[in-house]
């Protein structure tokens, strides 16, 4: 067994095993030398001690280390005595620093159902809910602190920034925002026509769009889409900004960001989805009015004196009031999830989809409570 290896020899030294190591025990030749480590163990549990020799080794590097490391831990695991000697100095912190490493087993992962990982999933939900409820609350802090700030000095107040935003998010949301809505007032007409007929109450279709593409569907929708559109746009661009480290650049040069980027993206939010839920809202009735003419016999005066009785002013103030809430809702939670974004293209796509779902969510949400309110106070 004492037979002359290239990188490893072997010898016997009475009861004790004798292992020579020499030559470059490095990367590039790990996979050899490890060829070797396997066959001088496997012949080389039958012994009382081991003596790892490296007096001869030209280059250790921490490859090399590690298969040291290993050839001793065999020989321990099996109640063989094993022992380091002729060590270079400068590689004894590499071989110390490889022995305290990884000592302890991996702990397996335990087995879980179906039905335990969905509820650990839902009570992290639920937990990381409360989370974002008070990273918005105090992005809503530092927002009115600059709101402040911008009101106490006017000179600060980036009228062109808004001015610029107002067009993305308002001037240039007016086609689809016009296109959605004149189709979902065609839809409520339709099927409200083609039930009602059922019972003799064709004419109360008129009533139904209106009430509820005034007080409901109109801010509800174009909500929706802002939050998809605009909110996702935010997200985007606040979240590539922050990777390529513009935010910390104004930070650097003694700029406010929640006062540069933030505060005209928001001011621009709540001017804009107000003035779109009335446009959406009167192709709403636009889309219905066609639709009750065209498919359930309604002349257009007929449907415009009918829904001047169904509706009042404060039909449409409940709708119109619910915009700037939703708007701020919309802004806060697409600022919040862009400055979360970290130095990756999938935090980028991830916390972009998180915002939309958020924003969709909290709209609802909100409307729900609005609904709710104005129950209460009779509007």
């Amino acid at each position: 067994m004492a037979a002359e290896i290239s990188l490893l020899s072997a010898r016997i030294d009475g009861s004790r095993l004798v292992l020579d190591a020499g030559g470059r025990w490095v990367a590039d030749q790990a996979n050899e030398i490890e060829a070797l480590l396997d066959i001088v163990c496997r012949k080389g549990l039958r012994f009382d001690q081991i003596e790892i020799n490296l007096a001869q080794l030209e280059r250790l590097d921490t490859v090399g280390a590690w298969l040291i490391e290993r050839m001793r831990r065999i020989a321990t695991g099996a109640n063989i005595k094993a022992q380091i000697v002729g060590l270079n100095p400068r590689y004894k912190i590499l071989l110390d620093e490889v022995a305290i490493s990884n000592k302890e087993p991996p702990h397996p992962h335990p087995k879980k159902g179906a039905l335990q990982d969905t509820l650990e999933h839902v009570g992290m939900a639920v937990a990381s809910s409360g989370d974002d409820f008070v990273a918005i609350v105090r992005f809503l802090g530092l927002v009115i602190t600059s709101a402040g700030r911008v009101v106490l000095h006017p000179t600060r107040l980036r009228f062109t920034s808004i001015v610029h935003h107002l067009d993305l998010v308002g001037f240039r949301a007016v086609p689809i925002i016009l296109l959605i809505n004149f189709l979902i007032g065609a839809i409520l007409a339709q099927q409200g026509i083609f039930h009602f007929r059922k019972f003799g109450a064709e004419t109360f279709v008129v009533d139904m769009v209106g009430i509820l593409v005034l007080r409901e569907v109109g801010v509800l929708i174009v909500s929706i889409m802002i939050a998809g559109r605009s909110g996702s746009a935010y997200t985007a661009e606040l979240g590539s900004m922050k990777m390529r480290e513009e935010i910390d650049a104004l930070r650097v040069m003694g700029f406010d960001p929640v006062e540069v980027l933030i505060l005209p993206r928001l001011i621009a939010l709540i001017i804009a989805l107000p003035l779109l839920t009335f446009i959406g809202s009167m192709a709403a009735l636009f889309g219905g009015g066609l639709v009750s003419w065209l498919y359930g016999g309604f002349l257009p005066e007929v449907f415009i004196d009918r829904l001047r009785d169904a509706i009042t002013m404060d039909t449409f103030k409940v709708g119109m009031i619910k915009a700037p809430f939703m708007a701020t809702i919309i802004g806060l939670v697409a600022c919040v999830e862009g400055l979360r974004v970290e130095g990756s293209a999938e935090s980028l796509g991830s916390h972009t989809t998180l915002s939309v779902v958020k924003a969709i969510f909290l709209v609802i949400v909100l409307d729900g409570l609005f609904a709710m309110f104005f129950a209460a106070i009779g509007m």
